[in-house]
């Protein structure tokens, strides 16, 4: 038997080593909706990040250690996840999730604790800009924005509103009223319906009683397809758009024929086979497009795995410029500071600036509009 003496140094020496394997690796806290309603969204992005470290397994010479877990789309869970994560698995970041108000929930743990995160959706923090998250997500305004001139150039004088009875929902409303007003577009409607519900012929019907041109929807994901389902199951022959939270494969399937014409804006990703040889975009698309058939066995068909890779290659710049070891709140401070100060990082959605007053780093260059025919999503002309 071994003495206490032995045991001691035995004890020692295996704290020893687990400190300098601590200090070897960057730990990646990420929370997605891999499960529930915002699932459509939640588990391209898991593929998108695991994309990315395949094709990158190190960073500045640290190994990475990724940590997943599920938010079953749920904000609380989310953001007890997020505690889970800092407190006991001492992550250096975190990364997520899938729908605003759960990303919400993420961020006031991130500033709490003092933890760096990325998230690759949009963010609404009360009390101004919080200096611990960014994201790799457009703006809601300029996303709308965008969809606004097209609505303009179109001939569209009044709009009618349908969104999800939550953070994005209001995001989007919002977004679309400062558009709107200046270029002349009346809004006539404002309907709202919960991400769970099963059906929207009531608020259809009051936005078809309005007689808008146009219906614009501030949704996300495969509950996103109500909207335009009870559109054209009313008879609704005025145009359709709605925001960049649609681009994903069940959305597509769900909506059917129901959304053949639907505008959205995009990140440039999408589209990537059709911009110049001399957009930096395209290659980092490209690049991005053969990881993730790599890793996941086929093609992506949807804008939110790429979020996710844009969010790793936004860590690993960041990690490059960091001093330090790993597994300490010096080395999560150096982080935020590294990421605050990125220029010009070339990703998948948009050219990434960030500055410490402002947690979006994307201009007009992340912004396409595209249009749904038979199926498929083709570059508007």
């Amino acid at each position: 038997m071994k003495n206490k003496h032995q045991l001691l140094v035995l004890a020692a020496a295996a704290l020893a080593a687990a400190q300098a394997c601590a200090a070897d690796t960057i730990k990646i806290g990420f929370i997605s909706s891999l499960s529930g309603p915002v699932a459509a969204l939640g588990v391209p992005y898991e593929k998108g990040i695991r994309a990315a470290i395949g094709q990158q397994p190190t960073i500045a010479g640290k190994k990475v250690e990724l940590i997943v877990l599920d938010d079953a789309s749920d904000p609380t869970t989310a953001g007890r996840n997020a505690r889970k994560l800092v407190v006991d698995d001492k992550v250096d970041v975190l990364v997520g999730t899938s729908g605003v108000p759960g990303a919400m929930a993420i961020a006031a743990v991130a500033k709490e604790t003092g933890t760096p995160l990325i998230s690759p959706t949009p963010v609404v923090m009360a009390g101004g800009a919080d200096t611990w998250t960014v994201t790799v997500s457009q703006p809601f305004g300029l996303m709308v924005s965008a969809v606004v001139d097209r609505m303009k150039k179109a001939g569209v004088k009044t709009v009618a509103f349908i969104g999800f009875s939550d953070a994005l929902g209001d995001l989007a409303y919002d977004s679309l009223v400062k558009a709107a007003g200046p270029a002349g577009i009346k809004i006539v409607a404002n309907e709202r319906y919960a991400r769970s519900d099963s059906s929207v012929a009531g608020q259809v019907l009051k936005i078809v009683a309005q007689k808008p041109d146009a219906v614009f929807a501030g949704n996300s994901g495969t509950p996103g397809a109500l909207p335009y389902l009870g559109l054209a199951e009313r008879g609704y022959k005025g145009q359709i758009y709605g925001t960049h939270g649609l681009i994903n494969a069940d959305f597509v399937r769900v909506g059917g024929a129901a959304i053949e014409g639907l505008q959205v804006p995009s990140g440039p990703v999408l589209v990537a086979d059709q911009l110049p040889d001399s957009n930096p975009i395209r290659k980092v698309s490209m690049d991005f497009r053969a990881a993730y058939q790599k890793a996941n066995g086929a093609v992506p068909n949807d804008a939110f795995s790429s979020y996710t890779y844009d969010a790793y290659l936004l860590l690993a710049d960041a990690a490059k410029r960091t001093k330090g070891e790993p597994g300490t709140a010096a080395y999560k401070t150096g982080l935020r500071d590294a990421i605050m100060s990125t220029k010009e990082l070339v990703g998948t959605h948009g050219v990434y600036n960030f500055k410490s007053d402002d947690r979006y780093g994307s201009d007009q260059r992340a912004v396409v509009i595209v249009r749904m025919e038979k199926g498929q999503w083709k570059l508007a002309p």
